[in-house]
């Protein structure tokens, strides 16, 4: 479980409710047509801009904000460096027991494309579409997040313009004005507040981990090519880590 993402929405959600209870009643800020403006506006558009199978995945694409597990990269290189040493002393032939023990099905199938005598051009072809194509398919659930976060803020104004049309529109009774703008700029809040605290925090933290996924596949695909050409396995092992460095940077600039 990832414990800076559970305490970010737990506080952001605290801290903001804490504020409305210091100034009054939350009951205030509870407004079920601007909710159903601002989440069903932006549910539509996501509709309209992505396919139903996209939009339908971000649900289960959520959870890796809260859910991750991955290999470290530096567990991925040691494995590779064990296995092209046993490549190197014993042949191709004699690495066909780590198929079977690789949780990762990327590397169990380059694994068994190796062992199989796959010509080089083609392994590399084959991982580096399968690649893309698992890039492709992580990149969705980012892009449906930064569209709701941009669509949010949006009809939270549609909806607060809504509200500006409807007590304009009862001028005659004075009373009615301040209660009516109240309403008026409680779906600008909505909207400000789930693409700030959720839609686009939850894309930047999805984007991170797919480089992460995409950094090993990296690594394995390295690491693969160099075993298939016979190289030594200390010079594969001095290439591939030149990935964690990357990774490291980008940790680096994730914090900052």
């Amino acid at each position: 479980m990832d414990i800076a993402s559970v305490i970010g929405v737990v506080s952001g959600i605290g801290f903001v409710i804490g504020t409305i209870l210091l100034g009054g009643s939350i009951m205030a800020f509870v407004d079920i047509p601007s909710i159903l403006v601002v989440v069903g506006g932006s549910m539509a558009s996501s509709l309209i801009a992505f396919p139903l199978a996209d939009f339908l995945s971000v649900f289960k694409t959520a959870i890796k904000v809260f859910l991750f597990k991955i290999q470290p990269a530096e567990d991925i290189i040691n494995n590779l460096v064990e296995i092209s040493n046993k490549a190197r002393k014993g042949g191709l032939l004699s690495i066909e027991s780590d198929i079977q023990t690789t949780p990762d099905p990327y590397l169990a199938q380059a694994l068994q494309m190796t062992v199989d005598g796959v010509k080089t051009g083609d392994i590399a072809a084959i991982m580096q579409k399968k690649m893309s194509l698992t890039k492709k398919n992580l990149d969705t659930g980012v892009k449906v997040f930064e569209g709701m976060g941009a669509y949010a803020p949006a009809f939270g104004m549609i909806g607060t313009l809504i509200g500006l049309v409807q007590m304009l529109a009862n001028l005659d009774d004075p009373s009615s004005i301040g209660p009516a703008m109240a309403v008026a700029m409680i779906t600008t809040f909505y909207g400000a507040v789930l693409a700030n605290l959720f839609f686009i925090p939850m894309a930047e933290k999805l984007s991170g981990r797919n480089e992460e996924e995409i950094i090993n596949m990296n690594i394995i695909f390295e690491g693969i090519i160099s075993i298939r050409e016979g190289e030594h396995p200390k010079l594969m092992e001095d290439k591939l880590k030149i990935y964690l460095g990357d990774k490291k940077k980008q940790t680096k600039d994730a914090k900052s």
